[in-house]
């Protein structure tokens, strides 16, 4: 199910379509996704002097837990082929403190781009390596098979001296060498068809695989920090111990997917994938920071974290404004990443943030708390509907689930009462109430193999009679 495609052929109400499969509601927060990344192509396409003025429109994407930020985002990262990052606020300290810089994720939007283009290419030129890769194999099923024939060999160490004769003064011949080499030859050539054939995929045979020790980076005297000095410790170490190979025992299947892996890595050029990996980052590149909120500093002024809170959004706000960034891949130009942001500004409002940092989430979008319409939609009708994953689960043991559409109502309308009475915790509810309704099922599916079970309102009731009555419910809260 390949769900990717280039951003050319997604229009915004293309966008929106595809994302209405997944995420019910939230028409808001689709439309402006969607067309701020329709905006990254038509900036492309503008002449080099105006393209470099136009400075992405990020986007502050404001809503309660559990309604669908971070789910716009994760089914965003399927649908575009544009370098694509989802990071938690949360994650990051002020510099000078011990923990991730906010410049880290820079580097691993660069580190995502750049195996995201090395796949891209691998799989281009998959077809030209089959053919290496097939004469590899043979060489592990017969060695010495695919040697070059002895007469060419020798034809270069002894061509200026005479021919051996016999006393007829007849070119002496030798069959032995020749018929033997033209046996190998029809014998490599049996297995050959018998390997396209998939005959020979659980033979085992004896593989090298080698650990390719890479050149250590030195950015951690470039203002990284732990992470960078662990990577560049590791790089040392295998830089002394050298190039090691192992020798394993695996099945022809597993080998050719081995040898497949290395030999693509020999014929990908790391220079061009490196330039074309950057120009990605900073031409279409998206970063999606979660829990922003989290990082906003209350008009009481807290003490403790309060203070890091603040040095972190002063962090993030030359990167979103645009700066240069140093990475093991080359210095990367943010001033055209699109960045989103996201949080429930429950305890804290977006006012909250630094001037400077709200003044570039110039979008802002409110999502709307999820009813018992929305429930019982997004219960029935996106791709991967929660009903569908149960009944899909219990299938497995042998069990047909069947709900009726008063039981949907009755779920849905039991989510909303509770998220209203206790902390709204949007769709995820759900999750608590289908684990509650089918806690006993699911416990006892095999005693009911090959039964169907009806899911009605008295069954909801019944099973969940325990949460309606509860008014504390803190035994049913995530």
């Amino acid at each position: 199910m390949a769900e990717k495609t280039g951003l050319e052929e997604l229009t915004p109400r293309e966008i929106v379509n595809r994302l209405d499969t997944y995420i019910i509601g939230q028409n808001k927060a689709k439309k402006a996704v969607a067309i701020a990344l329709r905006n990254r192509t038509r900036r492309l396409k503008l002449p080099e002097e105006i393209r470099d003025e136009i400075a992405p429109k990020n986007i502050l994407m404001i809503g309660p837990t559990g309604v669908g930020k971070t789910e716009i985002a994760r089914r965003l990262a399927k649908l575009c082929n544009a370098p694509f990052l989802k990071v938690e606020a949360t994650k990051y300290t002020e510099v000078g403190y011990v923990g991730r810089d906010v410049e880290s994720m820079i580097r691993d939007l660069m580190a995502v781009s750049y195996n995201m283009v090395k796949a891209e290419m691998q799989e281009q030129m998959k077809v030209s390596a089959e053919s290496q890769v097939e004469e590899k194999l043979l060489d592990l099923l017969l060695p010495g098979s695919g040697k070059k024939k002895p007469e060419a060999e020798n034809a270069n160490v002894f061509g200026h001296l005479p021919a051996f004769t016999d006393v007829s003064g007849v070119a002496a011949s030798q069959p032995e060498t020749s018929a033997e080499t033209g046996n190998m030859d029809s014998t490599r050539e049996k297995f050959r068809q018998m390997l396209r054939e998939g005959k020979l995929e659980d033979r085992e045979v004896e593989v090298s695989v080698s650990k390719k020790a890479n050149v250590p980076t030195m950015e951690i005297f470039a203002g990284g920090n732990i992470e960078d000095l662990e990577a560049t410790m590791q790089s040392f170490s295998s830089l002394l111990t050298g190039n090691r190979s192992k020798k394993k025992m695996v099945t022809i299947k597993e080998a050719r997917e081995i040898i497949t892996a290395e030999q693509l890595d020999k014929m990908i050029d790391p220079d061009k994938v490196c330039d074309e990996a950057k120009n990605r980052v900073e031409q279409m590149g998206i970063i999606f920071i979660d829990e922003i909120d989290k990082i906003a500093v209350r008009g009481d002024r807290g003490s403790g974290q309060d203070v890091s809170r603040e040095g972190v959004q002063r962090d993030i706000l030359p990167i979103v404004e645009g700066s240069n960034v140093n990475t093991k891949y080359g210095v990367i130009d943010t001033t055209h990443i699109l960045f989103i942001a996201a949080g429930a500004f429950s305890l804290s409002k977006p006012s909250d943030l630094i001037p400077e940092l709200q003044g570039r989430f110039p979008l802002r979008v409110e999502l709307e708390s999820l009813n018992a319409e929305d429930f019982k939609r997004i219960l029935l009708e996106p791709k991967n509907a929660l009903i569908r994953q149960y009944r899909e689960l219990l299938a497995t043991e042998g069990v047909t689930l069947e709900f009726t559409d008063d039981a949907v109502d009755k779920m849905s309308s039991l989510a909303e009462e509770v998220n209203s009475r206790m902390e709204n915790i949007g769709a995820r509810r759900l999750h608590t109430i289908m684990e509650s309704l089918l806690e006993e099922l699911s416990f006892e599916a095999d005693a009911h193999a090959g039964e169907t079970v009806k899911i009605d309102a008295a069954y909801v009731d019944e099973h969940l009679a325990g949460i309606v009555k509860d008014q504390d419910l803190q035994k049913y809260i995530l």
